[in-house]
């Protein structure tokens, strides 16, 4: 009898993956060996911003796909959960987000690989993965999923710097599904320990699966990948 392989996120957070609500499971149980991408599919019941000098940063991060330049309400979006083995041969799972915010869509890319040690995932953000984070995983006592950051990272050619706390910011994802609507709902948030909240959303939506043996469809991927965990 062969076992198969867990995914990212299980082998991230051992036991404890198990405490997840069954239909958590099955999403976060998405990669090479399950065959599976996930697809969600909802509304944003709110995007929203935090002091109004903030908004010059999130313009520029989303030239590089990274968090979304513009509020807004009830706003349709989708994320795209795809694995692929990397140019590095490391599976990686995407979580790509296009929100239909009024003008044109905007997307925020993260792409997500286990870490060396295997005890956290890896979050390498935008077009060309020049941020990366630490993430943090745990399962609640209602089923639910907290995602926490951890150290972040700035990297580009030889550059490759710890981002300070000053000028950084914690990240805090909860995820739960709701059996009654049969949705996942989702809330985010990006705080600042001196400037206070700088960004978040929150909204649900339902999940599709397909079969990863269908190629995966051009503009997912990264422009660069960094090599570098």
């Amino acid at each position: 009898m062969t076992t198969r392989t867990p995914s990212i996120f299980h082998t991230a957070m051992g036991a404890d993956f198990d405490r997840l609500h069954p239909q958590l499971r099955r999403r976060f149980s998405v990669g090479l060996a399950s065959g599976e991408a996930c697809t969600g599919r909802g509304v944003m019941d709110r995007i929203w911003h935090g002091a109004p000098w903030v908004k010059p940063f999130l313009a520029l991060g989303a030239t590089r796909n990274i968090l979304i330049p513009s509020p807004g309400r009830d706003v349709p979006f989708v994320i795209e959960n795809v694995p692929y083995t990397d140019t590095y041969g490391r599976e990686t799972v995407s979580f790509v987000r296009t929100f239909d915010l009024p003008g044109r869509p905007r997307r925020f890319d993260a792409q997500m690989v286990l870490s060396p040690k295997k005890d956290r995932v890896l979050d390498y953000l935008g077009t060309h993965q020049h941020l990366a984070s630490d993430l943090h995983l745990h399962a609640e006592p209602d089923g639910s999923l907290l995602i926490r950051s951890g150290e972040h990272r700035f990297r580009e050619g030889m550059v490759d710097v710890r981002v300070p706390e000053l000028i950084g910011a914690t990240a805090q994802v909860r995820e739960s599904y709701n059996e009654k609507t049969n949705r996942f709902h989702i809330q985010v948030s990006v705080v600042n320990r001196r400037f206070g909240p700088l960004f978040g959303y929150e909204g649900s939506f339902e999940a599709s699966y397909t079969d990863i043996r269908k190629a995966i469809r051009p503009g997912l991927r990264p422009v660069r990948e960094e090599r570098r965990a």
